[in-house]
């Protein structure tokens, strides 16, 4: 039966094929604003933890604290010492250490005068070590845009926007005036190997990146680490992980009274990111249900108007002698076949184009101006297994209700009304 009712649906085009375009389109954009609402999201959890918090960070109870004036001389002693004992004690992460400080950026002529101050920060990372992970992380190939990566003591990278704003371009030397750890003032020379685009504006137009060891020896920090991140080897955050393993730690590691001792935090707790994350998942959840509740208002509207089309076929159905509820089974047959072509169609053409914004992506730099959000210059989509089967949901549930609520009046039919519509 169903066989035989798809066959004539597709002869007859007016039946199927319009009906099935219309349930096609609901479905696509649904799917692809599902993919485009988690790209964004993803994209700027993904880039808090990698440019700030890591899934978890390790510092001393006291910088963290103060964390947001960076102050180094509270920093972790015996970093490479934490790092074995990380590696050793919980294997399942990647750990990396980092240091953060500060300065003035001095960039001088030919006469060695100054032609150009900016104040900037420095993220010192493992340039010429074994942690090979987090140059990885960085992107640093991808991202280079002049110059080559660093490759001896004193060489750093360069934000594209900082370096364009002090007219500086890779083989350029740069002096940074900050201070030690001791309080005293030190002018540390620099040499620009590469120019950098890191993809999202706070960073590039004031950040750029040093050796680890280059950044201890300047700021006599000896072994001290600023802060220790660590990262799940599936690159995605588990958040459940993540906070059992920061209430492991801090029980263990971690002593109260000790201002200088270790203390994790989850990347949900730090810089009150989990408000943010529960705002949205929110957000993300009433957007996604809003397009899929109003595709689904399109869609059942479709299934109703096209079964009051065919009233009056209904009633010469009937008037012959078939029964009223094979009538109504037959329409919501050819409905559900209607409904799942279209949701098939939809789906794939919406993951299409999800897969080309995942891939490609959609440049907004000029529109992200002087933001301060670690959020992405390019927007990606992020195809998850939801994506497969969101579509279904307005798609064929949808339109199969309209269809069955428009085709209750067939059992209300009676003989005046059929003679009626067999004369129009």
């Amino acid at each position: 039966m169903f066989r035989f009712l798809m066959k004539g649906m597709l002869r007859d085009r007016h039946r199927s094929l319009l009906p099935s375009i219309v349930v096609a389109m609901g479905v696509l954009l649904t799917v692809f604003m599902f993919c485009y609402m988690k790209g964004i999201f993803d994209d700027f959890f993904n880039n808090a933890a990698l440019y700030d918090s890591g899934h978890v960070k390790i510092t001393s109870r006291a910088y963290y604290e103060e964390k947001d004036v960076m102050p180094n001389d509270l920093a972790m002693e015996d970093g490479p010492g934490i790092m074995e004992m990380l590696k050793s004690e919980y294997p399942d992460l990647v750990w990396s250490e980092r240091i953060k400080f500060g300065g003035l950026l001095d960039a001088f002529d030919e006469n060695r005068e100054t032609r150009a101050q900016v104040g900037a920060g420095g993220i010192a990372i493992d340039f010429f070590g074994p942690d090979s992970a987090e140059r990885n992380r960085w992107n640093l190939r991808a991202g280079l845009q002049d110059g080559t990566l660093p490759q001896k003591p004193g060489d750093i990278l360069m934000g594209r926007t900082l370096a364009s704003q002090m007219e500086l371009s890779a083989g350029d030397e740069v002096t940074l005036i900050s201070s030690t750890v001791n309080g005293s003032m030190v002018l540390q020379n620099f040499h620009v190997a590469g120019i950098i685009y890191f993809g999202t504006p706070p960073l590039d137009k004031s950040v750029f990146l040093a050796d680890i060891n280059d950044a201890r020896s300047m700021l006599d920090m000896a072994d001290w680490s600023s802060e220790v991140l660590g990262y799940y080897k599936s690159a995605n955050y588990d958040d459940v992980s993540a906070s059992a393993l920061t209430a492991e730690f801090n029980a263990a590691k971690s002593d109260t009274s000790d201002r200088f001792s270790p203390h994790m935090v989850a990347m949900l707790d730090d810089a009150g990111l989990r408000e943010y994350f529960g705002y949205a998942e929110k957000a993300g959840s009433i957007m996604s249900f809003i397009m899929i509740f109003a595709m689904g208002v399109v869609l059942w509207n479709t299934g109703l108007m096209g079964a009051i089309r065919r009233y009056g076929e209904m009633g010469l159905r009937l008037a012959v002698g078939e029964s009223k509820g094979h009538v109504y089974r037959s329409l919501l047959m050819e409905s559900l076949g209607v409904a799942i072509m279209g949701t098939i169609v939809g789906t794939i053409i919406g993951l299409g184009f999800s897969y080309w914004l995942q891939e490609v992506g959609f440049n907004i730099g000029d529109m992200m101006g002087d933001s301060s959000m670690l959020m992405p210059t390019i927007i990606r989509a992020h195809i998850t297994p939801t994506a497969f089967y969101i579509g279904f949901f307005p798609g064929v549930f949808a339109t199969l209700l309209g269809a069955a609520l428009s085709g209750l009046r067939i059992f209300k039919r009676d003989t005046s009304s059929l003679f009626k519509e067999l004369e129009t």
